[in-house]
């Protein structure tokens, strides 16, 4: 099989900047031991982590808040470098990441769909023509030349979801995009992600909804203590992070 995202021995880490945040003039004053103490303290949000995608797969990644899942998604977008290892991605990846991220507040729905389609890598004129098919889209035709600060945030995930929906991409990574906005766009954002599927579009979707996961996805990767504790078909692993879940409330 065609592997298009490879992760070997990956460690992310980011340093602890206590001193810092002490105040400058403590930080100055003790600058040797303040220097060392920020080399030798850091977070590690991941470590040793390796796993393979495949082309045309969908791959879910599990774990509780702050486990490692999102940053495991900015290593695969590039906006991450990792502190170890090697992470090795093959095609266009169209990252899903943060709802709003390259929207401008003072601009209307439709300039924020160009602007935002130009920065995803289309031309202003493949957005213009398919911009009537994108607000068809997002249902919002009624705002649409409203600023995007009068947006509720469902609105603007509606707008950021149906600008992806447009686009071609090789890989397209998803991180909760679904939990926001009412039940019925969140079943027609499925239902083009299924699209983006059958297409052979790479899929790498983090959810805290085990129904999502369970309904698109080939196989999940359960991350606990920001390092990988189980890879395998999309059943398996739901099943035991289920059971792990339910002995944490209990």
């Amino acid at each position: 099989m065609d592997e298009v995202v490879i992760f070997k021995g990956v460690s992310k880490s980011y340093p602890f900047y206590s001193r810092v945040t002490a105040g400058l003039k403590k930080f100055l004053f003790t600058l040797p031991s303040s220097l060392k103490e920020l080399r030798g303290r850091s977070f590690e949000a991941l470590r040793d982590v390796s796993f393979e995608v495949y082309r045309g797969e969908t791959f879910g990644i599990v774990g509780k808040n702050g486990a490692g899942k999102s940053t495991i998604l900015g290593l695969i977008a590039g906006v991450l470098k990792p502190t170890k290892g090697e992470v090795m991605v093959k095609g266009k990846v169209y990252p899903l990441l943060e709802l709003g991220a390259g929207f401008h507040k003072d601009l209307s729905g439709r300039e924020n769909i160009l602007l935002n389609g130009v920065l995803m890598g289309m031309t202003r004129r493949e957005v213009m023509k398919k911009m009537d098919s994108i607000i068809e889209f997002s249902e919002l035709w009624e705002f649409i030349d409203q600023p995007l600060r009068t947006y509720s945030s469902g609105m603007v995930a509606r707008l950021a979801f149906s600008v992806v929906a447009h686009l071609d991409p090789d890989i397209l990574l998803v991180d909760e995009v679904l939990a926001v906005g009412d039940v019925n766009f969140q079943k027609k954002c499925l239902r083009k992600m299924e699209e983006f599927k059958d297409k052979g579009v790479t899929i790498i979707f983090v959810s805290h909804s085990p129904e999502d996961i369970k309904s698109i996805c080939d196989r999940v990767m359960w991350i606990d203590n920001h390092t990988v504790r189980y890879i395998g078909k999309a059943e398996e692993v739901l099943e035991e992070y289920l059971k792990y879940c339910k002995i944490l409330m209990t």
